[in-house]
């Protein structure tokens, strides 16, 4: 379960928050319009966060990762944008 430290630790000039509750997340980066949707478990502690990503509002999501807390599922997010940017070439 994600507390409301946690959600509202969110960084709102980064993402646009699209929904914030409990037990899922769904943001999409300003930097490269990707969007992300996280899922807390419960399972198999109160910890574990399942990463769900996809590049475009009409695709499906696929599993991107997992993550024991929510700010370190928006670190790896955000390490996903710079790769995208900086290898890629994403605008």
């Amino acid at each position: 379960m994600f507390t409301a430290e946690e959600l509202q630790a969110i960084d709102a000039r980064y993402f646009a928050i699209i929904v914030a509750d409990p037990y899922d997340v769904t943001i999409q980066s300003r930097n490269t319009g990707h969007y992300w949707y996280l899922h807390s478990t419960e399972y198999p502690d109160n910890g574990c966060c399942i990463i769900f990503h996809k590049h475009r509002f009409q695709h499906p999501y696929h599993q991107h990762g997992r993550a024991r807390t929510l700010r370190q599922a928006v670190k790896s997010i955000k390490n996903h944008d710079i790769y995208q940017i900086k290898v890629r070439g994403h605008n």
